[in-house]
């Protein structure tokens, strides 16, 4: 990745404007990193921290959310989804703030029937506004083993990686009129649950709740690079002469790999629904720099 130092100034100007973000440093347990907020025992963390479980039964699904809120950052989360017959169950894994005009940055993972490919959907929202779909399937068996999902925001882009190779970037188009999320914080969030009106195969494949409880594990979470508060009562900044992932953006080499992984994996591309957009794509659509 390239470093851009000269627009080192705007993050700077941003960040003083928020006004409480420091320089994360933890890659250390869940207990530290998360609270469990819903589930009744079906989310649980094992392993002196080092492991978090969500299940998912005909009673009620799981989930669990940051402590910290994050203005920019790359998030690292190490996932194995739901083995077997999947059909129904959505694992969400994504970046929120809160209030009617809301950012969102998304991964979910929707099941699917035993032996058919899992589906990556993906999508950004601006001041409450999504319609910004990507949908993947992967290249390998999501279920067997654990495999790296990382959300990198910085001013310039959105870049979703999938084991260190990126699927899609969401650049930041402001110049063009197209929002971006940059003053909103967000916290992180996962959850399993049950979504069988619309996750799999448009809603035609139900659960087979027979193959209940259903479990995703979660490892390795990392936010190093990144900046945070715990609360908002902090008031600091982060530095960006140190912190070079703010100004990154893909390298040539990694453009080839998402052209690999678009021409090869993508199922589904908003910028490219005509029919959904009859007036026109969205602007973003449109940009080729």
């Amino acid at each position: 990745m390239a470093c851009f130092a000269t627009k080192q100034p705007l993050l700077l100007s941003l960040l003083l404007a928020i006004g409480f973000f420091v320089v994360a440093a933890s890659a250390g347990s869940f207990y530290e990193s998360f609270d469990i907020t819903w589930g009744n025992g079906r989310a649980n963390i094992f392993e002196n921290g080092q492991l978090l479980t969500c299940t998912l039964d005909k009673i009620s699904g799981s989930g669990f959310q940051s402590k910290k809120e994050y203005l920019f950052g790359k998030i690292d989360m190490r996932l194995k989804l739901v083995k077997g017959n999947s059909a129904g169950t959505v694992t969400a894994y994504y970046l929120s703030s809160k209030g009617a005009t809301w950012d969102e940055i998304d991964f979910e993972f929707l099941g699917n029937l035993t032996g058919q490919p899992y589906t990556i959907h993906t999508n950004v929202f601006t001041g409450g506004k999504g319609d910004r779909e990507m949908q993947f399937h992967l290249w390998f068996d999501p279920t067997a083993d654990f495999h790296t999902y990382t959300v990198h925001w910085n001013p310039l882009n959105i870049i979703f990686l999938v084991d260190g190779i990126p699927i899609r970037v969401f650049k930041n188009y402001e110049k063009y009129g197209v929002a971006y999320p940059k003053n909103q914080p967000m916290q992180i969030y996962s959850s399993l649950w049950e979504a069988d009106d619309w996750a799999t195969q448009g809603g035609r494949v139900k659960i087979d709740w027979s193959n209940a409880p259903f479990s995703a594990s979660y490892r390795d979470f990392n936010d190093q690079s990144s900046c945070s508060r715990t609360s908002n009562l902090t008031w600091v900044t982060c530095d960006p002469n140190n912190n070079s992932w703010m100004w990154t953006s893909l390298s040539d080499r990694q453009y080839g790999q998402m052209k690999w992984v678009q021409d090869d994996y993508m199922i589904y591309n908003y910028c490219t629904d005509y029919k959904r957009f009859p007036q026109g794509l969205p602007k973003e659509c449109t940009k080729l720099e």
